[in-house]
């Protein structure tokens, strides 16, 4: 298969609108991270985003709208809860994703057989033109192999799945960065399943209390099933082996100079750079937690461009943004973290 990299005019959006009707795939950029896109209504169709990117069927798909009325109009949820349309006033369009009880509509493929269903409006113009184009919501993950450092641009996107899928629309630099907040609905208490663009504090001035997941920060439990994308498995991780740091700036600069030689490196701020004796990489300003998100995911990737085996990562804070930029680093570090005094 010959992969096309297409600008997002009217022509080109219309084409990849009827593409996703007839049961094909295209990749197509949000806020967040670009996403694989197929027909959410369409099992068949969602079973081919499982095999391009080599995704575990048990880990469940986000539906994307282009408008709030497409959630009744094609059955996606069973009833929409009164603090569902609370967050879409004030977050939708945006980076935030909402479980509801699963509507008829939706196939066991996209909710990996859980009876919830996560529905998301992004912000994007691109991906609500090529929703309305084809006239029906987008079941999409992450556009590139299962596990990898999420895409934000056209090009990450064609390093992973060039020769697998047929479109890719280049809408530019994702401005977020980092995927979609995600919050359930279901529970008891309204739970954070996955931290992103929107964060906790942010939910809680709506919702008024909002848990957190043990698992937002901690890896799942043998046999805990996931609830939603971004749980279960090991993901975003370079092909070097990333080891986190926990401590002062002190330590970490001693830490990963007294370990210093050709094939190891960091992952780190800014600010740390100038200071350490190894090949570094960063994500972004200690205190500027949009930077980092924006750029976490380029940052893994351009480890991928050196000879690095071994990668020592800067721990970041876990307040605010922070926590999605830790989510995702101590996934891509398979959970492994050292701390030190």
């Amino acid at each position: 298969m010959k992969t096309k990299i297409l600008l997002p005019t009217k022509e080109n959006i219309n084409i990849v609108g009827r593409a996703l009707q007839n049961g094909m795939l295209a990749a197509l950029p949000t806020e967040t991270v670009y996403g694989l896109a197929a027909d959410a209504l369409n099992g068949n169709a969602v079973k081919k985003i499982f095999k391009a990117k080599g995704r575990p069927a048990d880990n469940p798909l986000i539906v994307h709208i282009s408008e709030l009325e497409q959630i009744e109009r094609f059955s996606l949820v069973r009833q929409i809860p009164p603090q569902a349309l609370l967050l879409a006033k004030h977050f939708w369009p945006g980076p935030l994703t909402v479980i509801m009880p699963k509507g008829k509509a939706i196939p066991d493929e996209v909710s990996a057989g859980l009876d919830t269903v996560a529905i998301r409006f992004p912000s994007h113009p691109v991906v609500r033109a090529v929703i309305s184009a084809a006239d029906r919501p987008l079941a999409a993950p992450s556009a590139n192999i299962s596990g990898s450092p999420s895409p934000t641009t056209a090009e990450h996107v064609f390093g992973d799945l060039n020769g697998i899928i047929p479109y890719i629309i280049d809408g530019g630099s994702c401005s977020v960065g980092v995927e979609s907040t995600v919050i359930t609905l279901c529970t008891d208490t309204p739970c954070v399943l996955r931290p992103g663009g929107i964060t906790p504090e942010q939910l809680e001035s709506i919702l008024g209390r909002v848990d957190v997941s043990d698992a937002v920060l901690h890896e799942l439990k043998p046999g805990q099933k996931a609830e939603s994308p971004g749980m279960k498995y090991k993901h975003y991780a370079p092909k070097a082996d990333l080891i986190l740091i926990k401590s002062s700036d002190e330590s970490y600069i001693d830490y990963v100079n007294k370990r210093a030689c050709d094939t190891t490196g960091a992952l780190c701020y800014d600010e740390d750079v100038s200071l350490l004796n190894v090949q570094a990489v960063s994500y972004g300003s200690k205190y500027d937690y949009a930077s980092q998100a924006s750029k976490l995911f380029d940052a893994l990737r351009q480890l991928d461009n050196t000879n690095l085996k071994t990668v020592y990562g800067r721990c970041p804070d876990t307040t605010g943004l922070a926590m999605a930029v830790y989510n995702r680093l101590i996934r891509s570090a398979g959970f492994e973290v050292i701390e030190l005094a």
